[in-house]
């Protein structure tokens, strides 16, 4: 069996040689394709943070995906359009930056973590899942219902956001940025892992009663966890809305939620390369197997099932031949 440290690099410079061909080929769409499934990939990845290590299955983590997308679409969307943003007493001038718009997804999708977090955290098991689940359902339908930012249509920005140095246009370039920022996120997940902080949360999941033993508050580890999460994956929602230059309130559906657990699950629960492998797959079958038929999806809910009864340890875990941490 394959040690996993020896599947990580192939993986990760697999989307990195993938994207340079297309360029060197001049096939953008397919640049368009890997650009998708490296997002997918970093926010699957922000929520291994809490599913992996922590155990936290959430059903509401699109939540933090919808935050960082309608950040850029509102910061945006009011530079394009010369308007400041009007907050009671407050006036935020829009921005086509995208280190500001980046920032700013990260801080709101922390923050409703927060806040998020400290209401569920107090349920476990399936109760834990049922309140994400109802809060992601929230912001949907307020969404829907926040017709200066499109309501159900959406939100579309015409022109994608600049980077100091780089025309983001280009979609080799705006690939780079995306990439770069996917190898960041599992560098953090990776150092979380092997931290004090994820061993003693790997406990947490585990054996909370033991870890309060010698001191440790298992609610707080998970609280840290989950706001971790909600600023990976609110970074991940804000590059994808730049992507399709276009948010809307399916960012928010429980349906996308559902879609990252499925990612996660496919490539290995906790493996580093886990979430990145599910969404390669993913972004795979719905091109090739979405041109030949709308029901696409039965063929991804074959292979969900088959590793579900015969590999529970994924894609990574039949490499390996060990098993992923039971959630």
């Amino acid at each position: 069996m394959i040690q996993e440290r020896y599947i990580n690099a192939p993986v990760i410079a697999g989307f990195l040689v993938l994207a340079i061909w297309a360029h060197l080929a001049d096939e953008p769409f397919t640049i368009t394709l890997a650009t998708r499934a490296v997002l997918l990939a970093l926010a699957a990845v922000g929520l291994n943070i809490a599913l992996g290590i922590g155990g936290l299955v959430s059903l509401g983590h699109a939540v933090f995906f919808g935050l960082g997308g309608y950040a850029m679409g509102i910061l945006a969307y009011h530079a394009q359009s010369f308007s400041p943003l009007e907050l009671g007493s407050l006036t935020i001038v829009g921005t086509k930056s995208m280190p500001i718009i980046w920032l700013t997804a990260i801080l709101v999708s922390a923050l409703t973590a927060l806040l998020i977090g400290l209401i569920s955290l107090r349920t476990t098991g399936v109760y834990f899942i049922m309140i994400t689940l109802a809060f992601g359902q929230m912001f949907f339908f307020f969404s829907i219902s926040w017709s200066t930012y499109g309501g159900e249509d959406g939100l579309s920005i015409w022109v994608r956001n600049d980077f100091p140095g780089l025309n983001t246009l280009v979609p080799i370039q705006f690939f780079g940025i995306c990439f770069l920022s996917l190898c960041l996120a599992l560098i953090l997940h990776s150092r979380l892992r092997a931290s004090p902080f994820g061993l003693a949360l790997n406990a947490a999941r585990q054996a909370p009663q033991r870890v309060e033993t010698v001191g440790l508050n298992p609610m707080r580890l998970k609280l840290l966890a989950f706001v971790i999460s909600g600023a990976v994956t609110g970074l991940a929602g804000a590059l994808f809305a730049d992507l399709n230059r276009f948010v809307s309130p399916t960012m928010f559906s429980w349906q996308l939620s559902g879609e990252l657990i499925v990612l996660i699950i496919i490539g290995g629960v906790g493996r580093l390369m886990g979430p990145v492998i599910g969404a390669a797959l993913f972004v795979t079958l719905e091109h090739v197997l979405g041109d030949m038929t709308d029901f696409w999806h039965v063929w991804l809910g074959v292979i969900l099932l088959l590793i579900v009864l015969f590999a529970r340890g994924g894609v990574i875990g039949l490499l390996t031949g060990k098993a992923g941490p039971h959630v």
